[in-house]
């Protein structure tokens, strides 16, 4: 099967320039440059210290669970201040600002416990930044040069949920698309980038809150935009919004995104019940039956994302067990608790996955048929934010600061 990371095709540019330009520079989107947690650094450190490893860290005002985006020199995170929703641009070698954003003014709603003001993490295609809240009850989405200009708001869609909103909005060739399913008529919205004018718009067919981000692949020349939600698990063709295919359930609330690893994709779900499942994306229409190749129940995730490695999938669930499975078959290799509540996503490095408790503890594991511990760093703040690798530093957002850790 012929996969193309298109993120970074319609970042970068040309396919030819996809590995080598700028990939271990930028981490410009939800999940890096791949939208699946992996990254192609060498030299980022598996083991560090805070007191050691640390090169800048730098308080942030208010609160946010959105992780930080960086391209080259720039550093762009989002939070909330009281009734602010700001943007804020960082210098990447030193923490300094650049400037500070009032994106919004809005009343605080009401959000999960395991939620924030500020969870949408935001995109950059080295122009512009966008960004996205909750502004009463209605998506809000901005768009700002690098400079700390805003060129254009739009509110594309209402938006409605008992648990807040987070829905972080990602690129494909000239659009800006937004996942909006809520507690009302659910939608998917594509955005020009330059305007903000509406491109499509597709509802979806239930009125069930979900919080997944979509993620763009290009599999056996079909692009498919796949996402979970709305009851559903389903894929999309980015430029028009037109659906490919479907599976049914398997439950009402998915917040994780998929992975996918050349063969199979692999989700993890949800709310009330709760699955993993393995898919086979080659279909069309309803492939409730047909595609599903693999199922387990056991230790799935709920809000952290999973990873795949090699011939393994690897995730961790909220409450803090660690497992790893055969992707092609869902056997499973281990499975071992490694901490407690886990809501960041993980991410894939030198051969390793990195999981992160909301306690700030970073395990370090080798997949394989045992459980290898490589690893274990601790940051001293809470960590709800997924991190991030550029440079051969580690990115971090912790509940108080941001960090700069690693080689110096």
């Amino acid at each position: 099967m012929k996969l193309v990371p298109v993120l970074l095709v319609h970042l970068f540019g040309c396919l030819g320039s996809i590995a080598p330009v700028g990939a271990e520079e930028t981490w410009p989107s939800w999940r890096g440059p791949r939208g699946d947690g992996s990254s192609p650094d060498q030299t980022v450190p598996l083991r560090w210290n805070v007191g050691s490893n640390t090169v800048w860290k730098v308080p942030l005002p208010g609160k946010g669970h959105a992780s930080p985006v960086v391209w080259h020199d720039h550093v762009f995170v989002v939070s909330a201040v009281e009734n602010r929703r700001e943007l804020i641009c960082l210098d990447r070698a030193s923490g300094n600002r650049k400037w500070a954003a009032t994106v919004l003014t809005s009343p605080r709603e009401r959000v999960h416990r395991r939620n924030s003001l500020a969870s949408s993490t935001p995109v950059t295609d080295g122009e512009h930044v966008f960004v996205s809240f909750l502004d009463g009850e209605k998506m809000y989405v901005a768009a700002y040069d690098f400079e700390g200009k805003k060129k254009w708001e739009k509110r594309p869609g209402v938006f409605s949920s008992i648990h807040g909103y987070c829905s972080s909005p990602i690129l494909w060739k000239d659009k800006v698309i937004i996942n909006g399913d809520h507690d009302g008529d659910s939608y998917i919205v594509a955005l020009e980038k330059k305007t903000g004018t509406e491109v499509w718009k597709t509802m979806r067919s239930n009125r069930t809150r979900s919080y997944c981000t979509p993620v763009i692949w290009t599999i056996e020349g079909r692009n498919q935009m796949v996402l979970s939600g709305d009851k559903t698990i389903a894929s999309y063709d980015p430029d028009t919004g037109k659906r490919h295919w479907f599976i049914d359930g398997p439950t009402d609330q998915f917040v994780a995104s998929l992975v996918f690893n050349g063969d199979l994709l692999f989700m993890t779900c949800g709310f009330p019940q709760r699955h993993m499942l393995a898919i086979d994306p080659r279909g069309s229409g309803d492939v409730t039956k047909s595609h599903v190749r693999w199922r387990t129940r056991k230790d799935p995730s709920y809000v952290p994302s999973p990873v795949s490695l090699g011939k393994y999938f690897l995730v961790v669930s909220d409450s803090g067990r660690a497992s790893c499975l055969e992707a092609k078959t869902g056997r499973l290799a281990w499975n071992e608790r490694i901490g407690r509540e886990h809501g960041a996503s993980a991410v894939t490095v030198q051969g390793h996955v990195c999981f992160v408790s909301e306690g700030g503890i970073m395990t370090v594991i080798k997949p394989g048929e045992q459980y290898v511990e490589v690893a274990r760093n601790e940051l001293g703040e809470e960590m709800h934010a997924s991190p991030v690798i550029t440079r051969g530093q580690w990115i971090l957002r912790g509940s108080e600061h941001l960090f700069c850790v690693g080689r110096k």
